[in-house]
């Protein structure tokens, strides 16, 4: 991997977050990447699991989004593990909480009752649909929220239903990130309020924010609700993918009117042939002449084609081999920890980068430790020395 300025080297540094303590209530999907990225970039974290489950994981090691915590297992229905977690919180920045509405609360654990208790504190829940409204309790995964939140209606082809994504929309880009930012902005104004207070963020409301410019595209009339058949969703020939001799694909994103030239020159088209290039009346029969052209060379033949002229078309890569892209290289953009490639932390510091993160743990596996320093008079402190 690449030392260059900006990536993240094997020389471990704090980061930006350096001294900012989390509990992180064990979970799945959001919670687990929020944190992810906040300890990532130095954030003091740990993770409280409940006792009696098998940890899933045969490997802990491989489970990157575990990366950077310090496990304990404690009983929060117990009262005694209850009074571990409170002398946790007693010094901890920020709690995030995974559970549906309401099941903080039944454990004795109420965030306004936390907030007094520990003024400083923020609590970071996170859920599928809110703290309230109709479905607040009900279950849901990805899929659900960004079909409610209309995202996925967006995605997919005129002729076919919507195309299922992986869970990255929801879970992680409107879950994760927006709780991750969320528990930033609380800790800001904490600086000049001294007090901390509680987070509600929803991968619905998440995952809704992510439609912000379509909507106001439709709002203006520039966007059509068939999807497939606006420009920026696959309906025009200069923002799709092309599949190639070897059964691969190219993505073209030829949209400002240079590119969209050179993009067409290159396959020996002439602009001028036909259509412009927003006159959606000759969309397909671009995409008909363009598709064949496409379809007689190799992804590696267009890819170095296209690697000599600025025209917005790239290949299409899976995850291994994007680990082995040039410029994926070149800002050690993967990392490995203990054999596991993995995306390095983001984004970039000056003057406090992040080094390379911490290997996932097991669940429960540092449980002696912090039982340990939870009979010191600075847990947090004892649990940050080597």
């Amino acid at each position: 991997m690449s030392d260059a300025p900006g990536t993240v080297t094997d020389q471990r540094s704090e980061g930006p977050l350096a001294g900012l303590r989390l509990l992180e209530l064990g979970g799945q999907g959001p919670v687990p990447f929020a944190t992810m990225m906040l300890a990532d970039l130095g954030a003091q974290v740990v993770r409280v699991d409940p006792p009696g489950e098998p940890d899933r994981r045969e490997r802990a090691e491989v489970n990157a989004i575990d990366r950077g915590r310090t496990t304990v297992t404690l009983d929060l229905k117990s009262e005694a593990d209850r009074l571990l977690v409170h002398r946790l919180l007693a010094d901890a920045d920020v709690l995030l909480d995974p559970f549906r509405p309401g099941v903080l609360e039944r454990l004795g654990l109420d965030p306004v009752e936390l907030t007094e208790r520990y003024p400083r504190l923020v609590v970071a829940r996170m859920t599928g649909w809110g703290q309230d409204g109709p479905l607040a309790a009900a279950a849901g995964h990805d899929l659900n929220y960004i079909a409610v939140s209309g995202v996925l209606d967006t995605i997919g082809l005129p002729d076919a239903g919507p195309v299922v994504p992986p869970m990255y929309l929801a879970d992680f880009a409107g879950g994760g990130m927006v709780l991750a930012f969320g528990v930033l902005a609380a800790l800001h104004e904490r600086v000049s309020s001294g007090r901390g207070q509680v987070v509600d963020s929803s991968m619905l409301e998440g995952s809704g924010l992510l439609t912000v410019v379509i909507q106001s595209m439709l709002a203006r009339g520039a966007w059509n609700l068939t999807r497939g058949t606006n420009y920026l969703d696959g309906g025009a020939h200069f923002y799709r993918v092309y599949r190639t001799a070897d059964d691969k694909f190219m993505s073209v994103a030829a949209i400002e009117a240079k590119f969209y030239r050179t993009f067409l020159h290159t396959l020996g088209l002439d602009p001028e042939d036909g259509p412009g290039q927003f006159d959606e009346s000759g969309w397909a029969g671009w995409a008909g002449r363009i598709a064949p052209v496409f379809a007689g060379r190799t992804r590696q033949e267009w890819t170095s084609v296209f690697e000599s002229v600025d025209a917005c078309v790239h290949p299409v890569l899976d995850i291994a081999e994007s680990a082995e892209h040039p410029q994926v290289r070149a800002r050690g953009a993967v990392v490995e920890v203990e054999g596991v490639a993995q995306p390095a932390p983001v984004p970039r510091f000056s003057r406090t980068p992040a080094g390379i993160p911490r290997a996932p743990r097991r669940r429960g596996e540092d449980t002696d430790r912090v039982r340990s320093a939870l009979a010191e008079a600075s847990p947090w402190e004892a649990l940050s020395r080597p």
